[in-house]
């Protein structure tokens, strides 16, 4: 905290925010200590589903193409 590219991230996700839920993870607590060792480099991290989806910055072509197969799967 503050995590700037965490807030921009969310602003860009913030028009799709009924599609999914948004967990936000505090890699700084001690009980997310394993979040923390593998992306303490990387934030934010985002993570679809539970898979890996992308780091650094929404990519929102990648995002919006495995949210469609999402939503088409559980049709």
């Amino acid at each position: 905290k503050p995590c700037p590219l965490c807030d921009e991230a969310k602003e860009v996700l913030e028009p799709y925010k009924r599609r999914f839920i948004l967990q936000e993870v505090d890699i700084t607590l001690p009980e997310n200590s394993a979040w923390y060792d593998k992306y303490k480099y990387d934030i934010p991290v985002f993570h679809l589903n539970g898979k890996f989806l992308m780091k650094h910055q929404v990519d929102i072509q990648k995002f919006e193409d495995e949210l469609m197969k999402l939503e088409l799967q559980n049709d």
